[in-house]
């Protein structure tokens, strides 16, 4: 697999950007911290990360701050260019946010914060990001949200089914659809119609090596060197 040059932006209130380049570098990547009021990104850029936390303290709507931030015209034009870029977390709402991901992240249907490790079911492997998954394989992955309630007009969700832009449910062990937090479909993670952009709520870098309790997060990210 090649070796990449990943740039993970980095936001106030970000605070898995230090786990996304650990993650990345257990990998034999290279990454790069970029600060949120840089102009441009990394000539040699690979790939985008925008990771999870609380960038701007969530103030407005989880996202809605971040995504006017100095670098998101940079992403914004590194994807239209067809460039990958990767949203965990507080990063698939800002993505969201930024129109580069279709549909939005609510408050959770039970109003808590939810952290804990979940079992999601791979829907779609035909992509950049789970090429080395299985479909309906069944992964751990830990979440850790308040707002991550996917919801999409009815009209967009279907053609989003249609071509393949779901990417992640969450299930039971056994791979049965569970409503976690309320999202559209137990939706747990999509890309866009071009499939360079993509953007789930649970943490991959966090399942890295067994002690933690699982190394699934790697075959998910390492699928990035594969495509």
């Amino acid at each position: 697999m090649k070796k990449l040059n990943v740039s993970i932006l980095q936001f106030p209130g970000t605070n898995c950007e230090y786990d996304t380049v650990y993650a990345f570098r257990r990998l034999g990547h290279e990454t790069t911290l970029v600060w949120h009021k840089e102009e441009s990104l990394p000539k040699q850029s690979d790939l985008v990360v925008v990771p999870g936390g609380f960038s701007y303290g969530d103030y407005l709507r989880a996202g809605s701050i971040a995504r006017f931030s100095p670098v998101m015209k940079a992403v914004q034009a590194y994807a239209a260019e067809g460039g990958k870029v990767l949203g965990i977390c507080n990063g698939f709402q800002i993505l969201t946010e930024a129109h580069l991901l279709p549909g939005a992240l609510k408050r959770n249907q039970n109003l808590h914060f939810i952290s804990r490790i979940q079992h999601l079911k791979v829907v779609d492997t035909d992509n950049a990001f789970l090429n080395l998954c299985r479909r309906d394989e069944v992964l751990n992955i830990p979440i850790a949200h308040a707002d991550g309630n996917y919801f999409v007009d009815d009209e967009t969700l279907d053609d989003m089914e249609r071509n393949g832009q779901i990417l992640l449910r969450y299930c039971d062990k056994e791979g049965n659809p569970m409503v976690v937090n309320g999202s559209l479909r137990q939706i747990a993670g999509i890309c866009n119609r071009d499939k360079n952009v993509f953007g789930l709520m649970p943490h991959p870098e966090r399942a890295m090596e067994s002690i933690l309790g699982s190394e699934d997060g790697a075959r998910m990210l390492e699928g990035f060197a594969n495509a």
